[in-house]
């Protein structure tokens, strides 16, 4: 509790024409009760109530604990139910209308709330005149004392990213459930919510008011408030945005809030936190955008985005995956590019992969099930594309979900002057749905035209940062141009959820083109071997192991490797087969080109060396080779592929005297 109640001189403003008021004058201390001398309202800040006092016959006061915008707040005793502690909220200046009348409107919304991340109101009473809210007490720290707790304990300006997202997670549930009521939060900040032991409670509702409350007054704080209030009033929107703004404030130094960034956020390249997790950067973007349409429209939709950022963010902080299945995307559908071995030479303007390939394989946004022909289009999930776009085309209503799914056949099938007829239309009837955007950017991906889809897909990772999808199609644009960059996106949705495979194959690909051979395996064993494409990883792993490699840069390491590599996946036939021969064709070539010399570094392996079960020498590694080649001879179905295996054969065999 206080010792000694007051409020600040600089905080004193009056209540009517907004100047300064009781502040100290000559060396004078400024008074605490007077009237404005700019327009004679009268402003008192000095508490109502003593300790000891009983406030309608119940509750005994013990004394102040803070001040608000909009009043005391006292800590008592109901002596009604065993000494239960409880807190009186009253006003600040009990002559300004505004804050009675939200005083009054306070009461009659915590009335109708009941929700675990917002503080009870028990009752409403009068005293000398004046009226005092009787509510919960909830003890514990607000999160600008947990902040401030921080700085002063360990010198740091910021709580750990995880830790600020999970309280804005909560909180976004709080929000969810008052916009449900028709209400309106207004003033939230770092100040307004309490951590009581595990669980979060917003403390301060003086400022609700209701979304068809055109006419009353409106509470917020300089730093929080959505720029738009003083014209437009408060929404939803503005509401989120002011968690946008708290977020910022609590993961980050954020100078300046209040000034140079009241209605915008610094540089990303100029925080490190932002600069590290880009997908939180982009969240708290959109999330204080300028425009209200820019936002998140509501707080279901915010939370669901966080919650993907934090799995981000978590990944990042430990290395442990955080897999979760998409509230807006299906699963990958293929894997393009996992064939290691067959990347462009980088002279061309398309990637390694063709891009109509990639195209089918990312993942396809979800159908709304509340659409009429949702279950008619669940049906059709097995059809290849020729026979689903004749299906659909057929449905027995032409739905908004239905026409969106004929502009996605039509696309794969290569119509895409058709798809964009449809597209439009679908635009036309429901302008707000970012799916249309996903399908223009995928069509102009499928056509090739990377320079003008990779901006669309960018605009979809901002409006959707914490989704897989959108970063894997903006990576795959992005590997020849930028693939430093599309390493980057790759890595993130790799590490944080292993289901997306298409992303360690992206992320080898970038890393083969780059030369860093180790850096392709590490990826490649990351593949769990549950994974349906563990064997497609590590075949792909032996094959750039080996492959299109100068003897010079082959190590006996990586040769044994790679076999022991082989050994291990159990493959038979004509693949194995291949895949054996390329290793002893490395090895042989190793072997040849004298890098075995000693003193050569790496060239020595310890002790004796077998890759295959063949002897690291000349003649055991010819004599394995030219057996493989005439297996693979006898498997070969094509005569001149027999053919050209015979005549390898030949040639490696070892040299005889006979």
């Amino acid at each position: 509790m206080l010792p000694n109640p007051q409020v600040a001189e600089h905080k004193r403003y009056c209540s009517n024409c907004g100047g300064p008021v009781g502040r100290s004058r000559e060396g004078r201390p400024g008074r605490t009760e007077g009237f404005c001398p700019k327009c004679k309202t009268r402003f008192s800040f000095t508490p109502k109530l003593a300790p000891g006092e009983l406030v309608g016959g119940q509750y005994e006061v013990l004394g102040c604990i803070a001040h608000g915008g909009l009043g005391w707040i006292y800590l008592a005793k109901d002596r009604n139910v065993n000494g239960r502690w409880v807190v009186l909220k009253g006003l600040l200046d009990t002559g300004d209308a505004d804050a009675l009348a939200a005083a009054e409107a306070e009461r009659a919304f915590l009335a109708e709330v009941e929700h675990p991340n917002i503080v009870k109101i028990y009752n409403f009473v009068r005293h000398d005149d004046d009226g005092y809210i009787v509510m919960e007490y909830v003890g514990g720290q607000s999160l600008k004392d947990i902040l401030l707790h921080r700085r002063q304990e360990s010198g740091q300006d910021a709580l750990p990213v995880g830790q600020a997202i999970a309280y804005g997670l909560e909180v976004l549930q709080a929000f969810g459930y008052l916009h449900a009521q028709g209400l309106v939060y207004c003033d939230f900040k770092p100040d307004n919510v309490i951590q009581s032991e595990e669980q979060l409670r917003l403390i301060d509702l003086g400022g609700v008011r209701r979304l068809d409350d055109q006419d009353g007054a409106i509470y917020g704080t300089v730093g929080y408030q959505a720029p738009e209030i003083a014209d437009d009033g408060p929404s939803v929107t503005s509401d989120l945005y002011t968690v946008g703004r708290a977020l910022a404030v609590l993961s980050f130094a954020f100078k300046g809030y209040t000034t140079t960034f009241v209605d915008s956020l610094p540089a990303r390249a100029d925080v490190p936190v932002l600069d590290r997790f880009e997908s939180f950067d982009r969240l708290l973007r959109r999330a204080t955008h300028a425009a209200p349409a820019e936002r998140f429209q509501n707080a279901a939709e915010m939370a669901e985005q966080l919650t993907g950022v934090l799995r981000e963010v978590l990944a990042s902080e430990d290395g442990g995956p955080r897999p979760a299945p998409s509230g807006l995307f299906g699963p990958e559908r293929a894997v393009p590019g996992s064939d290691l071995a067959r990347l462009a030479d980088g002279e061309g303007v398309l990637p390694a992969v063709p891009p109509a390939e990639v195209a089918a394989a990312l993942p396809i946004p979800l159908v709304d099930g509340s659409d009429p022909a949702a279950g008619f289009l669940a049906g059709l999930t097995a059809l290849d594309p020729a026979r689903l776009a004749t299906a659909v085309a057929n449905a027995p209503e032409q739905t908004h979900e239905v026409r969106l799914t004929l502009a996605r056949v039509r696309i794969e099938l290569g119509d895409h002057a058709q798809a964009h007829e449809l597209l439009q239309g679908v635009e036309q009837d429901r302008p707000g749905d970012w799916r249309t955007e996903w399908y223009r950017a995928l069509a102009l991906l499928a056509l090739g035209d990377l320079a003008r889809a990779a901006p669309l897909f960018d605009r979809l990772y901002s409006r959707l940062p914490g989704e897989a999808a959108p970063k894997l199609a903006l990576a795959y644009c992005k590997e020849l141009s930028a693939p430093q960059e599309a390493a980057r996106l790759y890595e993130t949705v790799w590490r944080t959820d292993r289901t997306y495979i298409g992303a360690a194959f992206g992320l080898a690909r970038v890393r083969l083109a780059a030369g860093d051979r180790a850096g392709v395996a590490e990826v490649l064993d990351s593949v769990p071997e549950v994974s349906i494409r563990y064997v497609s990883a590590q075949v792909a792993a032996v094959a750039t192991a080996v492959r299109d490699r100068p003897p010079t840069e082959v190590t006996p390491v990586e040769l044994v490797r790679a076999g022991e590599r082989l050994d291990g996946l159990g493959l038979e036939g004509e693949r194995h087969g291949r895949l054996v021969a390329e290793i002893l064709e490395a090895a042989l070539a190793w072997v040849e080109h004298g890098t075995a010399a000693p003193g050569r570094p790496g060239a020595q392996p310890q002790g004796s060396a077998r890759v295959l079960g063949a002897e690291l020498s000349e003649d055991p590694l010819r004599r394995r080779l030219e057996e493989t080649y005439r297996s693979l001879a006898r498997l070969a179905d094509d005569r001149e592929d027999r053919r050209w295996l015979i005549d390898c054969a030949n040639a490696v065999r070892p040299r005889t005297l006979l």
